[in-house]
């Protein structure tokens, strides 16, 4: 699967509670390959892709860091 087949999707919890759209994933590098290890969605999840609520951390060769769950 794709990266960009994951963005924009609709998520929704085994108890059917709608949890937003999927704007960006987290993950880790696994032998030269991303394995997923969760998504960032929500109203909350748009303002981490644009950077917003990650405490100046990130750019093109440093990783974010995060202040609020993901989901696994």
């Amino acid at each position: 699967m794709r990266l960009s087949e994951l963005l924009n999707r609709k998520v929704v919890s085994e108890s059917g509670q709608q949890l937003g759209r999927v704007h960006d994933v987290r993950g880790e590098l696994v032998g030269g390959r991303l394995r997923v290890t969760g998504l960032i969605a929500g109203k909350l999840g748009i303002l981490e892709r644009y950077g917003v609520g990650t405490h100046g951390s990130g750019g093109p060769g440093q990783a974010k860091v995060h202040s609020h769950p993901v989901i696994p």
